[in-house]
């Protein structure tokens, strides 16, 4: 039985129903709240995981050396790519947000060659190549019809595409601040999950000081009062960090991690009909052929 890849697909899944929650959170909550809630529920679960599995709620096994890499990570990752995402929902919407998301192993792959010394090969410039003109073709077919049907209003703002890149760069080049990191652990018991703890401390720190500085607690306090807010922003936290994540793990293990990435990438081409469903945007064919090449451009990195 293919349960690696079923799983994967399920991942994909998940993360589909993560970034839709992630949207409507963040339209009615304001992205830095919506982080700063995360970040603090996170640290709970994970805390309580590895209390039950290791008997101490807090990662031990780690040296300076590799807790600075990691907390690097998680500014890297979370403070400023789950930022630019989160911001990307609300301009562009989850649909286009997680289509720039295929721009995370562009920006991976650039990283491992700055930071580790690994060579790019020819399929995998081949891949960086497809990737970019799936997410071309999809926003320059939004383009196109806002310039020739004005009332579909579907304008994409710069800013909106920038925030989207911000996010690919983010979790492309957080994945390999991480993978340092962890490889500088030695006995560190749960390390996936220890590790993401640290990630999710420095995420906490960035968004809280953040936070701070904007002083804006009435939003998130009416977002905790408001039961649509709360079920999106619960969905987000459930599914993202802690669902997502756990079953991407035990993919990775059971699958060829190659396959399994490509499966879990699925994400922007799961995403189209429910976000249609729900938020009431009109699909066309080129959007959903531009996504099936983003994601082909994503499997070239990895098969």
């Amino acid at each position: 039985m293919f349960y690696g890849e079923i799983l994967s697909i399920i991942v994909a899944i998940t993360w589909t129903a993560t970034a839709l929650c992630a949207e409507v959170a963040s339209r009615r909550m304001g992205p830095l709240q919506m982080n700063v809630l995360r970040m603090a529920a996170s640290l709970v679960i994970l805390a309580a995981v590895l209390w039950l599995t290791t008997g101490s709620p807090l990662p031990y096994g780690m040296n300076a050396n590799a807790l600075t890499w990691l907390l690097a990570s998680g500014a890297v990752g979370y403070v400023f790519g789950d930022w630019c995402l989160f911001s990307s929902y609300i301009l562009i919407g989850s649909r286009l947000g997680q289509l720039f998301m295929t721009l995370a192993p562009l920006f991976s792959a650039l990283a491992a060659w700055l930071l580790l010394g690994e060579t790019l090969g020819l399929q995998a410039i081949a891949g960086i190549a497809v990737t970019i003109s799936g997410i071309g073709l999809t926003v320059l077919s939004r383009e196109e019809k806002a310039e020739h049907k004005h009332k579909l209003h579907v304008e994409i703002p710069l800013k909106g595409i920038l925030f989207g890149i911000g996010a690919g760069m983010g979790q492309g080049v957080g994945i390999v601040l991480s993978k340092v990191g962890m490889g500088l652990c030695e006995g560190t018991p749960l390390l996936p999950i220890a590790a993401t703890m640290v990630r999710a401390v420095a995420g906490l720190i960035g968004f809280g000081i953040a936070y701070a500085i904007k002083g804006d607690g009435q939003r998130l306090r009416q977002g905790l009062h408001d039961r649509t807010t709360l079920k999106a922003a619960t969905g987000t936290i459930l599914l993202g960090p802690v669902i997502g994540v756990s079953l991407s793990l035990l993919a990775v293990q059971l699958a060829p991690a190659g396959i399994a990435s490509t499966l879990m990438a699925l994400t922007p081409v799961f995403i189209l009909w429910p976000s249609r469903w729900l938020f009431g945007q009109r699909i066309s064919t080129r959007e959903i052929l531009g996504s099936c090449i983003a994601v082909a451009g994503v499997a070239l990195f990895f098969i």
